[in-house]
């Protein structure tokens, strides 16, 4: 069952890039006390994922931020090494921090996981956006498969 408009984000641990590494970032940390908008790809560049979702967010981001978000995450069942190079090839800098759910836990705890097995994939992260309130979710926008609309920076914006 996916996660609903009230429901406390669930406990876990993300690995981010920092200047001294790799660093495991707790839900708490990101999510705890501010206002967040996480938005999930089911891959670092891929198609979609590299020429919309995650550029969107970062054309977006100052408008974002003004409507009060402290942060931008992107969510992806990747490692933190393909996270922080999708990153950099999409010069994201500090407008949105690229979270690596590694072995998709965290995606799972969530209910939005699927299967792109068939795709030669594994599971991955299903096309998602929360906006996200002192952990509490206040906003689910969950896409339909092969869909790209309610999830997109525009959207999430409209939804603020």
């Amino acid at each position: 069952m996916a996660i609903a408009k009230g429901e406390k984000v669930p406990s876990g641990t993300l690995k981010v890039a920092a200047p001294d590494g790799i660093k495991d970032v707790t839900t708490d940390e990101l999510f705890g006390g501010k206002k967040v908008v996480l938005f999930a790809v089911p891959g670092a560049f891929t198609p979609t994922c590299s020429a919309k979702h995650l550029p969107g967010f970062v054309e977006k981001a100052g408008e974002i931020k003004a409507k009060g978000v402290d942060s931008i995450v992107c969510l992806a069942v990747n490692d933190a090494f393909v996270m922080d190079a999708w990153g950099k090839d999409q010069n994201t800098g500090d407008k949105v921090i690229m979270a690596a759910d590694g072995s998709g836990d965290f995606t799972r705890a969530l209910g939005l996981e699927f299967d792109a097995s068939k795709f030669g994939m594994g599971v991955r992260a299903q096309r998602f956006a929360l906006i996200i309130e002192d952990g509490v979710v206040q906003n689910v926008q969950i896409e339909a498969p092969m869909k790209f609309e309610v999830s997109s920076a525009e959207a999430i914006l409209a939804q603020l």
